[in-house]
């Protein structure tokens, strides 16, 4: 599914201009759902980023929204890569040039030397079942290999409109990036009990919510406004990444996501700790907008593993969704490769064990406004990732 149903298309061809703050959250809240990268609030998160809320306009009538983020060419602060990740919240199932071009004119004209966006729309989705059927296949090594259970007609339609149109596609082979996945799982919930769910998941992650609860595992809804269950989780996300070898964010990262986005809708982001006998276990953020649920960031201890606290935070986030009366449970990016032999497998392993289904979105696109500096921009970046 997409992020959003489409908003209704303008009668004409809608014209772009700058928006508030207000009128961008009056929008969003006025939508089934949107990313919450699409947000406001979201902008006001990523500091290292000047941001802005662009609306499209039939008439008087807003019909589009999207949140750009700047970033300057180093050496030439004058020049920006304009991105819009997972947006814009346009109408994607017409004729998208209608929508895209007088963005880009907008978006030249104010100094964008290129852009960059993620359409939230899907092209195909696979069963947990025909995922595990692959990963089984020796002869399977990538999602894309399989038949899809589900394709979206919308999801090709933009694909071929924007190659066409001479966007570039930026999703890379293994599906992880600089920008936002390409692959993701998600569990529905649309007409769902708990009970559905729970039938849905495979015999290890049932029998792992039961061990944590027959354990004395608790949950609780943390008081970030108290400050010290937010520092709870964030000594045990560092520990997590020390212990799984990545970069983690700063405490202060972590205040201004909560406070910023509290302060957009109360009930935006909610973190939650798993306690065994008084020790945090495990913790986690649930995101959502509208209908949309998003597992956003986890930690867990190396020690107490065995009362499976990881399982129990997941466990409260899905009930809580499903009480929200969401359509989905993101559980964010996974990578396509269902090679035995690649250390990414058990990410998508354990993810197919809560039921659901892989998805695959239309994936990141760019468009260069001012080929040259598009050009060096390019080398720069590949140069800083090697």
């Amino acid at each position: 599914m997409s992020y959003s149903e489409p908003v209704r298309a303008a009668a004409g061809n809608p014209v772009v201009r700058p928006i508030s703050a207000a009128e961008h959250v009056a929008f969003v809240r006025a939508q089934r759902s949107v990313s919450f990268l699409q947000t406001p609030a979201w902008g006001r998160v990523k500091t290292e980023w000047r941001s802005e809320s662009l609306g499209w306009f039939d008439g008087r009538r807003l019909v589009g929204a999207g949140l750009v983020l700047h970033r300057p060419v180093p050496r030439l602060d004058r020049f920006t890569l304009a991105y819009l990740p997972e947006g814009p919240v346009i109408d994607w199932s017409g004729e998208i040039d209608v929508w895209l071009d007088p963005l880009a004119a907008y978006l030249k004209e104010h100094g964008a030397f290129a852009i960059r966006l993620g359409p939230p729309v899907v092209t195909d989705t696979w069963s947990a079942a025909r995922v595990k059927e692959g990963i089984a296949d020796p002869d399977v090594r990538r999602l894309t290999d399989l038949p899809g259970q589900w394709g979206d007609p919308v999801g090709a339609q933009v694909t071929g409109r924007l190659s066409g149109a001479g966007w570039l596609p930026r999703s890379p082979e293994d599906g992880f990036g600089v920008g936002h996945p390409q692959f993701k799982y998600e569990i529905p919930l649309t007409g769902r009990t708990e009970d559905d769910v729970l039938r849905g998941m495979n015999q290890q992650w049932r029998r792992n919510i039961k061990k944590a609860a027959k354990a004395g595992v608790e949950v609780t809804v943390g008081k970030v406004t108290l400050g010290e269950d937010l520092k709870a989780f964030h000594d045990l996300y560092v520990h997590t990444a020390e212990r799984d070898r990545f970069t983690p964010r700063p405490l202060r990262y972590f205040e201004t996501m909560f406070a910023e986005m509290r302060a957009e809708d109360p009930e935006r982001i909610t973190l939650y700790l798993a306690r065994h006998q008084g020790d945090v276990v495990a913790a986690a953020v649930l995101i959502r907008v509208g209908v949309h649920a998003w597992y956003s960031y986890g930690a867990s201890a190396s020690e107490k593993r065995e009362v499976r606290g990881s399982n129990a935070c997941q466990w409260a986030m899905i009930r809580d969704s499903l009480a929200a009366g969401c359509d989905v449970y993101d559980l964010r990016g996974i990578t396509p490769t269902l090679d035995a032999d690649d250390s990414h497998v058990g990410l998508v392993q354990f993810k197919v064990g809560t039921g659901g289904q892989a998805v695959r979105y239309v994936g990141e696109w760019d468009l260069p406004l001012r080929p040259m500096i598009y050009r060096a921009f390019d080398l720069y970046m590949r140069r800083r990732a090697r």
